[in-house]
């Protein structure tokens, strides 16, 4: 079912979606299949000591990062090393369990062993909120974890995939990921932020749910679910903002995102001897040796 939405809305999507991408200058891989690359934007000065961040990509789970890169890019120019991986997706390559395998492999191979923060927007927020918990999965889960990020950043997330599929949210996006209305009862549970909080209601890592007040695109009812059964979540609402606007460089959402990000570093270097560093031209994988080409 698609969303019946007001023109400030529509214009805000047209707005930012038709935003040109921006090449990353440096490429890696994760894995061997074409969708397990990245691309990274170093922080602008070259401060090997810059926070790094992970950036996932939304879209429902079906679209590629590539109108995530004007965004990434501008985080690496307020300071941040950035990193947007690709990974496989629903309607493609990926969907349950590829997605989630993906994402698993990638935060375990990406940062080497560094602190980062990780940072996802809409349907990216929902994964990234997911890895923050994979503490909570039984621990014969083969996404089953314990090194999980410094902090997390969901930005206007979607975190109850019960209510995306009651919803119907973008043509029963949350059903084509978990492969179909027969496979819901037994592979939710294992990929639901809301469903992995309820009894644990606290994953551990320091998370931050950041959303605009007039976001039309995720309704708001989710931001407040997850926030009931997570004790420690900290939820931070912008006034007369939007879904899309928080991944417009440079608008005021944006600039609000790379603070919060900054603050959520400073916080770690606090506890963390070291802080969040970078070292290397690559950040994780294999060595870069060009492009990467394609992907997710």
């Amino acid at each position: 079912m698609s969303r019946v939405i007001s023109e400030f809305a529509a214009e805000e999507e047209r707005r930012v979606l038709a935003l040109r991408p921006v090449l990353a200058p440096v490429h890696g891989r994760y894995g061997d299949h074409p969708h397990q690359v990245y691309d990274q934007w170093p922080a602008a000065g070259g401060d090997p000591a810059a926070p790094l961040v992970i950036l996932l990509h939304g879209g429902y789970w079906r679209y590629d990062r590539m109108h995530l890169t004007p965004f990434a890019a501008y985080l690496a120019q307020q300071g941040l090393t950035t990193v947007l991986p690709g990974f496989r997706r629903s309607g493609g390559a990926g969907g349950y369990p590829e997605t989630f395998d993906d994402i698993a492999r990638l935060l375990d191979t990406i940062p080497a062993g560094r602190p980062y923060l990780l940072a996802g927007h809409c349907s990216g927020g929902h994964l990234a909120l997911w890895a923050g918990a994979r503490g909570l999965l039984p621990t014969d889960s083969p996404w089953y974890g314990t090194a999980l990020p410094s902090a997390i950043l969901a930005l206007a997330p979607l975190t109850d995939l019960d209510a995306t599929i009651r919803e119907r949210l973008s043509d029963d996006a949350a059903l084509q990921l978990l492969g179909g209305p027969d496979a819901v009862a037994e592979r939710l549970p294992l990929v639901d932020p809301v469903s992995l909080l309820r009894g644990p209601g606290s994953t551990g890592v320091r998370t931050v749910l950041l959303h605009g007040e007039v976001d039309e695109e995720v309704p708001l009812a989710q931001f407040a679910d997850y926030a009931a059964v997570h004790r420690d979540l900290e939820v931070v609402v912008l006034p007369g903002t939007g879904h899309y606007t928080l991944i417009e460089p440079g608008a005021p959402a944006a600039r609000a995102v790379a603070d919060r990000l900054h603050a959520l570093a400073a916080e770690v270097a606090g506890r963390a001897v070291g802080g969040l560093a970078v070292g290397g031209p690559a950040v994780g994988g294999q060595p870069v040796g060009g492009r990467s080409g394609g992907g997710g």
